[in-house]
């Protein structure tokens, strides 16, 4: 009787799971035009237009924190709680409203976005979802972080159909993206080169066979196992090293297509607002979680009611979009809750960078985070896909940034650079760095020069270094 039971229950599991990662993945405004569809199309859900707690529905007299939801633990600890309006304009001196239409920013260019525009004319429409859905669950380096069968399972989606996706997603510029590593990805990235000489050969043998020990440069081992000889070793080693990225997603944000430090409002709505207590200023921060709709969803009362005076036939249908209403409510707060948790998490840890800037940012790892809080790396990278943070300093960005490694790096080449007396080499930059703790390579601090859009020193005016302007 219990395992009977207990499949019965699987594929309403699965089926919550599902739809809950697809609903963490939404931004606000996409969350509420899917909730807005729901509504339109099933009688059994309803909104109730009042102030209410989004998490414990309780009636507020205000549009503040929950009373409820929002006890502190220490002092120190943010206000987090997720509000009942939903969404929120920047009251800047020079704010959006002010500007003319042309003159808006636009927002950047993600990486998702990026890669779905290229593969439009080849995705068949049923394929469209999936692909944006192992897009958004890349890990940062541009690698699956579930396997493909675990993927076909959450999108109820057949395994070859998802090898398929992939397999595309793969071949789309910067090659390499969702597969399963970088070994995968480099010979992702050796398809799509044509066949010149020998070399792509001999360079996918040693990918296949001698992937270890290229990287750690076992030259000679490889040759003799091989049985050639190691400048032919060399020759392909210097060919992948100069040709391929073993980290694809980097090759995307690294060519400076990503979002840009010199313009960081590039959102016009963001999902989360960070503030001050008015009351205490030098107090804990306020967390504002906005809601996708103004009031709370709910089964509809009167229709479940009603089910039980219709015939057999209607019954059925009717119990459909019941459970289907219950569902979607019960995902929605299931999503809420993660939010209200990452949320909580990021800013204990990250108090100093939302006040002080880049520069104080901590190194934080999405998997750090999500064993913290008790869930799957993935279900964090969906939580912080396509959202975006508003601080109290009035910049709006991606809530990604939380967890970008570079940014205090960044910002401290940015310093050394406009405080510089005479133009210095990627080398020079790398050395004071060292000297400060930080251990860069000279290509990849020039890599974050071009992210901040700084010239080579060669190119730097002596009067005019740092901005990044034409001489």
């Amino acid at each position: 009787m219990l395992q009977i039971q207990e499949q019965s229950q699987r594929p309403l599991t699965t089926a919550h799971l599902a739809q809950t990662m697809s609903l963490l993945l939404l931004s606000n405004m996409e969350l509420r035009d899917t909730v807005m569809t729901e509504l339109s199309s099933n009688p059994a859900l309803e909104l109730v237009e009042e102030a209410v707690c989004p998490n414990c529905q309780r009636r507020l007299k205000n549009p503040g924190p929950c009373p409820a939801c929002s006890i502190q633990q220490n002092e120190q600890d943010p206000i987090v709680f997720l509000s009942p309006r939903e969404s929120y304009r920047p009251s800047l001196s020079h704010t959006y409203d002010e500007q003319p239409p042309d003159q808006e920013p636009a927002a950047p260019e993600d990486l998702t976005t990026y890669v779905l525009q290229q593969l439009a004319s080849d995705l068949h429409p049923d394929d469209r979802k999936l692909a944006a859905y192992i897009l958004s669950s890349l890990d940062e380096d541009g690698f699956l972080q579930d396997p493909p069968a675990i993927i076909a399972r959450a999108t109820r989606s057949s395994y070859f159909q998802v090898e398929r996706v992939v397999k595309l997603i793969s071949h789309a510029d910067p090659p390499g993206l969702a597969t399963s590593g970088p070994k995968q990805a480099l010979l992702a990235q050796l398809d799509l080169l044509p066949e010149i000489g020998s070399i792509l050969p001999l360079a996918r043998q040693i990918l296949n066979e001698y992937f270890t020990e290229l990287g750690r440069r076992e030259i000679e081992r490889i040759a003799e196992g091989l049985e050639i000889s190691p400048s032919q070793v060399r020759q392909a080693a210097t060919f992948i090293h100069d040709n391929l990225n073993p980290y694809p997603a980097r090759a995307f944000w690294g060519s400076g297509r990503g979002p840009q430090s010199g313009n960081p409002n590039v959102y016009h709505s963001p999902d989360i607002l960070i503030s001050h207590n008015p009351s205490d200023t030098d107090g804990p921060l306020v967390v504002e979680i906005f809601s996708a709709v103004s009031g709370w969803l709910r089964v509809n009362p009167m229709f479940s009611k009603a089910r039980a005076s219709t015939n057999e036939d209607q019954t059925e249908e009717w119990s459909k979009y019941i459970e289907r209403a219950s569902l979607f409510v019960k995902c929605l707060q299931q999503r809420n809750n993660t939010m209200r948790r990452l949320l909580q998490t990021l800013v204990t840890k990250q108090r100093e960078f939302i006040l002080n800037g880049d520069r104080h940012l901590k190194p934080m790892t999405r998997a750090r985070i999500a064993d913290e809080i008790g869930v799957h790396e993935s279900t964090i990278s969906r939580a912080v896909a396509h959202k975006s943070i508003a601080l109290p300093d009035g910049r709006i960005i991606p809530v990604a940034c939380f967890f970008d490694r570079s940014l205090s790096v960044r910002d401290r080449i940015k310093e050394i650079v406009k405080h510089e007396t005479r133009p210095l080499t990627d080398d020079q930059i790398a050395e004071i760095l060292k000297n400060e703790g930080v251990q860069i390579a000279r290509r990849t601090v020039a890599k974050y020069r071009s992210i901040e859009n700084i010239l080579p020193a060669r190119l730097r005016h002596r009067n005019n270094v740092g901005n990044g302007e034409q001489v």
